[in-house]
This record gives structure tokens, C-alpha cells and sequence, in this order.
């Protein structure tokens, strides 16, 4: 229909509705191109990064080939920063902070774009290799919010640290390489799981039970009593030079040992392990190392432990981000004292960068449908997390909520709005909590998942595009 064959009343809804429409048809011709293009890289990085630490890695691999230079080697060349300077501070190698310096001072505040690379996972206890029934398994300990019945009878690989007794650091990486054995957490055959198929969902797997299938060739020498166990040390010390007692000292993950795939005949969506939050940090990643020049410092803030509470010295919880943010006051000003880091905090604005729960056709009773995400709709704004009256959460204010919203539109973001859930349903927390404490102006902003937590999340190409030019946009101001 014309606009001139429209009536009055038509015309007048057309010009007052909030109506959400599917980001496809609203990309621009030769967008699509760009996006999965965009998407090609972001699956590369997943498939890097299994683990927060190998996240890290790989996110200093980039900036540096974009020209971030490690904040210590600035403070030891006594230079102070200038406008464009770009910086990045790694810390305990869980989370970092990437910065280019703006036009204005500090003082007048910087955007910061925040996103934690932990991912719910299953990790080995310290005194975890045992034998029993003639197998080697290894005792866990899973971490964030995950349903362990999903966690069995998958293909599994294990990455990690382990320092040895005399301090040296041995990387670890069993499972990815199409060559390499794969491991897994059995489970019962339907003909006898009768009492377990009675129990409730949670129950029917423990988290006692959640044991890796490690091996069950034994050392040949009848006088040892765990021949197998024993068989599995000789090899990891033949591989690693790692000693039992060595386990105690390291960090060991077990994750998903299969690679970000394309799902969907079009190819729209990704499935992969690790899209919360790695969705949200590739991206703001990925948009800080593509500016050269911000009105306001531009901050990307990448940090660990946010699925356990964001407790801990890399954590959103840590002093990490006010005392980084306190040394570029100092090498941006002629002075420092207390005061410049705290009215650069009062002035400054954060897109806490975490994912959202996508409506799900086979799911749709934990959903308001006219107030929740969907795939492919577009970045998500999120004006309060929380569960059961908001508890927990940050809610931001309409001022600000305004202004993202005015950003986005002026740049062209597809982008939609959404709440975590049904009211009394339940809900969930990010770090948008802890950056506002500090007297930062913060709004959820992120990515719309189907099957969150679980080892295989999928997320939508227009969506994760989206994150990152939306990410951009804010870092520019």
C-alpha cells in the first residue's frame, strides 16, 4: 500500500508504533556480505579461546597487531599518553583492559565497554585422578550455572596450567586437534536408568558424578596395585613431565571438544560452546581495536569470574578497572590525586556487554513475548537484570537509557530491547552491578542466546554483528 492510499489513522500508527521487525530485512544491500564475513573470525576466535585464559592470549595477539602497546613499557619509558595512544594491561593472563586515548581528558569521563570471557564449565579437583572398575576417571567440580545432564556422553577436551614443583608452567591442551583422544562423562542406558528417570532433572546427574572417562590400559607390573592410574601418571609425565602432586598447582578445564559450527541451512546462526560471554567480549574486542580516533577514551574491558559472582582479584569485583583507569589519569595529567579517578568515574558511561535469553518456540511459557529478545532482531538493551523484583540488578536510568537508544538509531544498529525472563520466573546478574557501584552510568547491552549454559549455545549472525557495530559506535561516542 502507498502512502497516499493510506487513511489518516494508518499513517498516524505508522508514525507512533514501536513495532519489532527481523534484522534482516532491515540490513542494507551488501551488508549481509559483511556480516558473515564478521562471523568467520568471531568462530575462529571461539575455537581459539576454549578457556578465559586462552581468550586473553589471543585478545593481546590481536591488539598488538593493531598497534596496543603493553601499559608497563609505557610507565618504564617515563613518557606520558596522548591523544590515540593505545594501551592494553593484562591481569594473572583471566582479563584485560584495552584503551585508546581520547580527545577529552579522563576527567571528563571515558565509554567503557565491559564483557567477562569466563564460560560455565567443568573443572578437575585437586587431588582428581582415581581408579576404579578397571578405568582411570578424574573427580570434578563444575563451575557457574550449568545442567549437568547435559554435560554427559559428549565429546570432551581438557585445557589448563600446570605448575610444576620448581614454578615452571606447562600449557595443556588434550582434545581439539583432530588426532587427539577425546574424553567424556558417561552415562546409564535407558534399559537400566529406571530409578534414575524418576528423579527431577537436577537430580539424575550429581555433581559427584560428574567423573571424565580418562583411560583403562594398565602399566604392566603385577607388584603395583593401580596399575592403570599408574599407566595414565607415566604417560602425562612422559608427555608433560608432570608428577601427581603437580595437579594440585594447576587449573585444569574440561570444555566441549567440538568447533563453532553454522546452524541453520541458511547458515544464520552459529552454534558453539562459549557464546556467554565470549559473544559479547569478541566483539567489544573487536570494536575498540578497529577506532583510531575517540572523543573520550575509549576503554574495552574484559574480565573473569562474572559466573560465580564476579568474586575475586580478576573479577568485576577487584579494584582492576579503578586502579588502571587511576594510572592513565596519572599519565595523562601533569598531577594526580585521588580526586581525578574519582570524577572520572562519576562521569563516565559502560555498556555492560552480556548476553540475553532469546525467545524459543519449544520454550515460550518463561518468556513475556512483548518484552523479550529475539535471534536476529538485533543488539539487546536491557534495562534491568535481576530475579523476582529486579533483586540483584543494576537498572539503568532513563536518561541514559535514552541516550544508547538515540546512538543506536543515529548509527544505523538494529538493535531491540528485552528483559531476562518472566517476572517471577527467575532471572540472572551481570557486572553492570558492580561497574555502577562505582559511580559509572551502566546498561546491560549484548546478544540474544538460544540454549544458554548449555555446552552448545547458539547465537545469530546479525545479532553478534550488530553487538560489534553497536560496540563501536558507543567507544566513538
Amino acid at each position: 500500500m502507498s502512502e497516499q492510499e493510506k487513511s489518516q489513522g494508518q499513517k498516524l500508527w505508522d508514525e507512533l508504533k514501536y513495532e519489532l521487525q527481523d534484522g534482516w530485512q532491515k540490513t542494507p544491500d551488501g551488508q549481509e556480505k559483511d556480516i558473515f564475513q564478521f562471523n568467520e573470525k568471531y568462530k575462529h576466535f571461539l575455537d581459539k579461546g576454549k578457556t578465559e585464559r586462552e581468550c586473553i592470549v589471543e585478545a593481546v595477539r590481536l591488539a598488538e597487531e593493531k598497534g596496543f602497546m603493553a601499559l608497563d613499557k609505557v610507565v618504564k619509558s617515563k613518557k606520558k599518553l596522548n591523544k590515540g595512544d593505545k594501551i592494553y594491561v593484562v591481569n594473572r593472563e583471566k582479563a584485560v583492559i584495552l584503551a585508546v586515548i581520547g580527545e577529552k581528558s579522563l576527567q571528563e569521563g571515558v565509554n567503557i565497554v565491559g564483557a567477562h570471557m569466563d564460560a560455565p564449565r567443568i573443572d578437575l579437583k585437586q587431588n582428581p585422578l582415581y581408579e576404579d572398575s578397571g578405568m582411570a576417571l578424574l573427580k570434578t567440580h563444575y563451575y557457574g550455572g550449568i545442567k549437568k545432564y547435559q554435560w554427559t556422553v559428549l565429546p570432551l577436551a581438557l585445557h589448563g596450567v600446570v605448575i610444576k614443583s620448581d614454578g615452571q608452567k606447562v600449557n595443556i591442551v588434550i582434545g581439539e586437534d583432530d588426532n587427539d583422544p577425546v574424553f567424556c562423562i558417561t552415562d546409564l542406558l535407558p534399559h537400566l536408568a529406571q530409578d534414575q528417570m524418576q528423579k527431577k532433572m537436577s537430580e539424575g546427574i550429581t555433581g559427584e558424578g560428574l567423573n571424565i572417562l580418562f583411560g583403562s590400559i594398565p602399566y604392566k607390573d603385577e607388584k603395583v596395585k593401580e596399575k592403570i592410574k599408574l599407566n595414565i601418571l607415566q604417560l602425562l609425565n612422559q608427555k608433560y613431565g608432570i608428577k601427581e602432586e603437580d595437579f594440585i598447582s594447576a587449573e585444569l578445564e574440561i570444555v566441549p571438544a567440538f568447533k563453532a559450527r553454522d546452524i541453520g541451512l541458511d547458515r544464520s546462526m552459529i552454534g558453539a560452546y562459549g557464546h556467554d560471554d565470549r559473544v559479547c567480549g569478541y566483539t567489544a574486542l573487536r570494536a575498540i581495536l578497529d577506532i583510531d580516533q575517540c572523543t573520550r577514551t575509549a576503554v574495552c574491558l574484559l574480565v573473569d569470574k562474572e559466573e560465580i559472582g564476579s568474586m575475586g582479584n580478576t573479577g568485576m569485583q577487584s579494584r582492576f578497572l579503578e586502579d588502571v583507569l587511576a594510572e592513565l589519569c596519572q599519565l595523562t595529567s601533569e598531577s594526580y590525586n585521588d580526586i581525578l579517578i574519582r570524577k572520572t568515574l562519576q562521569h563516565s558511561k559502560c555498556l555492560s556487554a552480556d548476553v540475553s535469553a532469546a525467545v524459543d518456540p519449544n520454550y515460550e511459557g518463561v518468556q513475556d513475548k512483548r518484552n523479550a529478545p529475539y535471534i536476529n532482531k538485533g543488539l539487546v538493551l536491557t534495562k534491568y537484570t535481576g530475579a523476582r523484583g529486579k533483586s540483584g540488578s543494576n537498572d539503568a536510568h532513563a536518561e541514559f537509557v535514552g541516550e544508547i537508544r538515540a546512538l543506536f538509531n543515529k548509527n544505523n544498529i538494529i538493535w531491540q530491547t528485552g528483559e531476562l525472563g518472566k517476572v517471577d520466573q527467575g532471572g540472572g546478574g551481570t557486572i553492570a552491578q558492580f561497574v555502577a557501584n562505582l559511580g559509572v552510568d551502566v546498561i546491560d547491552c549484548g546478544v540474544a542466546l538460544l540454549s544458554m549454559h548449555a555446552p552448545l549455545e547458539i547465537a545469530g549472525k546479525l545479532d553478534v554483528y550488530m553487538a560489534y557495530k553497536g560496540y563501536n559506535a558507543f567507544y566513538k561516542g
